[in-house]
């Protein structure tokens, strides 16, 4: 389990926003947390006597006394983030400066087959492969499609536990603190933290992958609605187009726009003859038309361009619903996001009233497809305090109890 975090605890607020910028005065800091300045710097000594805060020299100054600036030092802790999509698990090991310290590995999985076991022996395979001792580790950030409780700790639509709840089982199988969260909304709070959503108070987000959904934030927090579901941007009913969604219903957005679909249409247009590079390729997959359209094949471009617009018409209701000072688009399709955006911006202008749509911004993301590792990571931090110490005492006592 990881020691001596007593100060991590303490002084959560104050780790938490060190860890959202590189360095910070200590008036930043009196800000951040809301105390005085003296208070400020009373927490900053204290940190630095544990080992946790440096000093970073004086930032620039236009006149008067320049600052002092303070940092976390990157290596007294790690988070380990799993970001799980339907057809692959991608695992990463971040500092406390949000640098991936190890190589990020992935691993092939169908998601509606994968089984608990299975995720808990590839997060304990990766911890041991980088070397790192599990003291170190905060705890361990899993993000992943379905309805999901984070406070319960269950996702409702994949990798059940019998008579527990998931993270309860991958906590007693890797002996470290397991937090989960929706893919989508994991996405919104790494692009709230270190994307393009920093500084936003509210921004829908958009997360472009095998299905499309989306993360929000409204009045500077994030948006969960009622029973903490908000965000099924992928099921809006589009069209009347008789294809069965996996949600059970038809003509959802997904079954158009999403990269399931590009893929299946591609097959279909091949297997008709229709002239592509894609046909070189033994079996289609997303990488391949996301390659080829950047390279301009006609195809990819087109398919792209239709699932686009169909993105659009969905926007323009968000737009008219939410109002958003900025729709982010992130995940793994935003690497092309020069192809997305021209399409969207029609839909929108056709199907948006203009007065609305004049005051929301769209933009790519930066953080492009490791935004859902970053987002995990980001998840471990905003628990740090009780919610993380609870977590600690209880897996303390569990392992001294099996002793």
């Amino acid at each position: 389990m990881p020691q001596n975090i007593s100060a991590l605890v303490t002084n959560a607020n104050a780790i938490k926003c060190l860890y959202y910028n590189e360095a910070l005065s200590s008036s930043d800091i009196s800000g951040y947390i809301g105390k005085s300045i003296p208070h400020a710097i009373k927490v900053l000594n204290e940190l630095i006597k544990e080992g946790y805060v440096i000093e970073k020299g004086y930032a620039s100054s236009s006149g008067g006394r320049k600052p002092l600036q303070y940092s976390l030092i990157p290596d007294t802790h790690y988070i380990v983030s799993v970001a799980i999509s339907q057809f692959y698990i991608q695992i990463g090991m971040l500092d406390m400066n949000n640098r991936f310290v190890t190589e990020i590995v992935q691993h092939e999985f169908k998601l509606y087959d994968l089984q608990a076991e299975e995720l808990a022996a590839e997060i304990e395979k990766f911890i041991t492969q980088a070397g790192f001792e599990k003291n170190k580790i905060l705890g361990i950030g899993v993000t992943m499609p379905g309805f999901i409780d984070p406070v319960k700790g269950i996702n409702y639509t994949h990798l059940e536990c019998k008579d527990q709840s998931l993270v309860e089982y991958l906590q007693q199988a890797v002996s470290l603190p397991v937090f989960i969260e929706n893919d989508s909304t994991a996405i919104a709070l790494g692009e709230q933290k270190f994307g393009a959503a920093m500084y936003q108070d509210d921004a829908m987000v958009i997360n472009l992958g095998w299905g499309i959904g989306l993360g929000m934030i409204v009045n500077g927090k994030i948006f969960r609605g009622h029973s903490g579901l908000a965000g099924e941007f992928s099921h809006i009913p589009l069209v009347k187009n008789g294809k069965l969604c996996k949600c059970g219903k038809h003509g959802c957005l997904e079954t158009e726009a999403s990269l399931i679909a590009i893929i299946s249409k591609a097959a279909d247009e091949i297997r008709q003859g229709q002239s592509s590079s894609l046909a070189n390729y033994p079996s289609i997959d997303a990488d391949a038309i996301i390659e080829e359209a950047i390279k301009g094949d006609v195809l990819s471009v087109k398919l792209i361009s239709e699932a686009a617009y169909h993105v659009g018409q969905c926007l323009a209701i968000l737009i008219h619903i939410m109002n958003p000072a900025t729709i982010i688009f992130s995940g793994k399709a935003s690497v092309i996001g020069r192809l997305w955006m021209a399409p969207m911006q029609q839909a929108i202008n056709e199907h948006c009233i203009p007065r609305l749509a004049a005051y929301t911004e769209l933009v790519i993301s930066s953080l492009a497809s490791n935004a859902q590792l970053i987002g995990g990571a980001v998840l471990v931090v905003e628990n740090i305090g009780k919610v993380l110490e609870d977590k600690m005492e209880a897996l303390n006592k569990e392992i001294n109890i099996n002793q």
